[in-house]
């Protein structure tokens, strides 16, 4: 392990959550907006399928 100051030990842990923090949020906000997604496209085939052809 490097000699480093307490201050940036501190530091790198904060940034590491950070990290981790956003990377998480990002994985969870893709997979909201898939469902999402998924489930307007079944809401609109069924708008769609109003038609009599």
């Amino acid at each position: 392990m490097p000699q480093l100051s307490p201050l940036n030990w501190i530091l790198l842990f904060i940034l590491f959550w950070a990290a981790v923090l956003s990377v998480s949020i990002i994985i969870w906000w893709s997979s909201k907006i898939m469902f999402s997604s998924k489930s307007s496209v079944y809401i609109n085939l069924g708008k769609e399928n109003k038609w009599n052809w």
